[in-house]
């Protein structure tokens, strides 16, 4: 599932950046949302396997703070890549006259610097919080990765500061940004429903629906992850907690390159001339 998600991300990247006919606001987002699918799934996946496969579970102090952040903060900001995806397809499908005029480099660029900040921000108090606690007791973390309510358990001081500052600062960002796509998604309904094409409105509410579900792969297993490990982590098994925890993380970045990339006609094209070219040439 990795190689599928790293392949799959690569040639997203490759396919957008050296096609100048791809140059439009969605595939600028796509793109980077594929970067930002490798940065998730690689801090995760590679440990996990040396887990499985050597049975070495170690990991350093630093190393652990290192790939929490970089967890925490590739979540945050695919949330907003997800929720800016969201808002061009709006623009597109509603209002396709004002799109370019919308949607301008400089606005793009700008949304990717504060979907980036945003995350900066919200994350580094959250680890700088953590790794100024004692740890003095046991060092086995019960998950496949440095989740940060896991690692929050092992300290000896109270950990409810850092603990309570995820669970709200996951919830103000998850939940805006939710209302914000669900609020996009509504509209482009709306739009969909008033085409006179039955076949055109057919096409767009399967572009719709995959996208949904995708999203539904994301948001829903990591916050119940979240509350679970916060108001419920005595009643549900800890497999069952390690299971959504890794759910969020692997599933979408190999899922969006499908569903996002493959499916669009132009880069799907594109990805078919590279591996004629690249068939040919190894032949």
């Amino acid at each position: 599932m990795y190689s599928t998600a790293l392949l799959g991300n690569t040639l997203i990247i490759t396919v957008i950046c050296t096609d100048s006919t791809l140059q439009e606001p969605m595939y600028f987002f796509l793109c980077v949302l594929a970067a930002v699918d490798i940065v998730m799934a690689s801090s995760v996946v590679p440990k996990m396997v040396s887990i499985f496969s050597s049975g070495d579970s170690s990991i350093s102090f630093n190393a652990c703070f290192t790939q929490m952040y970089f967890i925490h903060a590739a979540t945050a900001v695919e949330t907003g890549l997800l929720l800016a995806m969201a808002f061009d397809r709006y623009v597109a499908i509603c209002k396709p006259l004002h799109y370019k005029r919308i949607l301008k480099p400089k606005l793009m660029l700008g949304l990717c610097v504060t979907i980036i900040s945003r995350a900066v921000i919200s994350v580094t108090p959250l680890s700088w919080m953590l790794s100024h606690l004692p740890f003095c007791g046991s060092n086995v973390v019960f998950h496949s990765y440095c989740e940060h309510m896991a690692v929050a358990k092992l300290v000896c001081a109270d950990p409810t500061p850092t603990s309570l500052y995820s669970l709200i600062c996951s919830s103000i960002i998850v939940g805006s940004d939710t209302v914000f796509i669900a609020a996009s998604y509504i509209l482009i309904l709306r739009a969909v429903f008033g085409l006179s094409s039955k076949n055109a409105q057919r096409k767009a509410l399967s572009t719709c629906g995959s996208h949904v579900g995708v999203m539904c792969l994301f948001y829903l297993p990591g916050m119940a992850s979240i509350y679970i490990a916060w108001l419920w982590h005595d009643v549900v098994p800890m497999h069952t907690q390690v299971l959504l925890a890794d759910l969020y993380l692997i599933i979408p970045p190999t899922l969006n390159p499908v569903i996002y990339g493959i499916r669009t006609k132009q880069i799907r094209e594109r990805m078919k001339m590279l591996l004629t070219c690249f068939l040919r040439k190894g032949s």
